[in-house]
């Protein structure tokens, strides 16, 4: 763990100094007297610029040291900063969960990732949820339904190379068109909707939530399910299995209360990579079906060039990343409780 903090640490610092490299506080700066009604003077826009680059941390060096440029023939040289630069700002504001402000409305990033994980989460919880629901009880009954189990595996290895937003695209023409099946609506949801208790919120969400919900269990359920179904094979094979069948146990108390538990070990890790791939492709079905979560935010935020939301949003997915892996080592203790973890 303290390997994946090191490394989520590094990968956020590397994105937090090219963001701040590319970015042209000059722009920035012009772009926001420019959307202003008021006409400013001379005097008053140097007034603005200062106020606006002391706000967003932008009139300071971005680390610890840089190169400045030396005229032709001198040799360069570094130049310490000290603890005053947008580097040590960023660091101190994001242990104490301060993700900055918006370039572009200038919103702290915390309240519009907080704001916009209202619809993300009810969509990623349900279908990590579903496609874990659908794994275990698929893998199951393809191994006792035998039957149809090679056309089943053809079928799933087929879901599992498409697209997600293929398949977010064919439900959205397919079951949300007025040229074909109208049964759920096209628009998305509207922030005034989140109003009242929450299962009367539960219900106006619904609908808008069953395409977006299904895209990501046709895309993320079928690589679980056919390595459960592996899993499973494997074990019914072990001597064990044959042992509880002579004791009289039916193949369906097997599959339940011996193979399945073994077989879930080698699941769990996958299991648990399913939470960040079910946040990453919620900012697919989002923009795709209009849903006002982190997809929008994340698409509108790139559109702007507006980093600090960016920079917020990949945040957000190394948080995931990393309680994910927590979770997969807390199942795999409860599932075999020989598992130890290393400090």
């Amino acid at each position: 763990m303290g390997r994946t903090l090191l490394l989520a640490w590094l990968v956020l610092s590397a994105l937090f100094l090219l963001s701040r490299s590319a970015a042209d506080p000059a722009a920035f700066v012009q772009q926001a007297l420019e959307s202003s009604s008021r006409v400013f003077s001379p005097a008053e826009q140097q007034a603005a610029t200062r106020q606006l680059l002391r706000r967003y941390g932008l009139d300071e060096p971005v680390f610890y040291v840089t190169l400045p440029p030396q005229p032709h023939g001198l040799r360069p040289a570094w130049q310490w900063h000290g603890l005053h630069n947008q580097y040590h700002r960023w660091v101190g504001g994001l242990l104490r969960g301060d993700l900055g402000f918006s370039f572009r409305d200038g919103a702290p990033v915390a309240k519009l990732v907080g704001r916009s994980l209202r619809y993300t989460l009810p969509l990623t919880g349900a279908a990590l949820a579903l496609s874990v629901a659908a794994a275990v009880g698929g893998s199951l009954l393809l191994n006792y339904h035998r039957t149809w189990r090679p056309t089943l595996l053809a079928v799933l290895h087929a879901l599992q190379a498409l697209p997600l937003f293929l398949v977010a695209l064919g439900l959205l023409l397919l079951l949300a068109n007025p040229d074909a099946l109208s049964w759920f609506p096209v628009f998305g949801l509207d922030a005034a909707e989140l109003s009242g208790p929450w299962w009367a919120q539960a219900g106006r969400q619904l609908p808008y939530l069953v395409l977006p919900i299904t895209s990501l269990v046709l895309v993320s359920a079928p690589a679980l399910l056919v390595q459960l179904d592996g899993a499973l094979q494997h074990e019914l094979r072990a001597p064990y299995i044959a042992t509880a069948r002579a004791k009289g146990a039916s193949r369906w108390g097997v599959l339940r209360h011996h193979a399945l538990r073994n077989a879930l070990l080698p699941g769990i890790t996958l299991a648990a990579a399913l939470l960040p791939e079910v946040v990453a492709g919620s900012v697919v079905v989002e923009v795709l079906f209009a849903l006002p979560g982190m997809g929008r935010l994340l698409a509108e935020a790139a559109a702007s060039q507006d980093y600090p939301v960016l920079l917020g949003g990949v945040t957000l997915v190394v948080v995931v990343r990393l309680l994910a892996q927590a979770l997969a080592d807390i199942l795999y203790q409860a599932a075999d409780p020989r598992v130890r973890i290393q400090p």
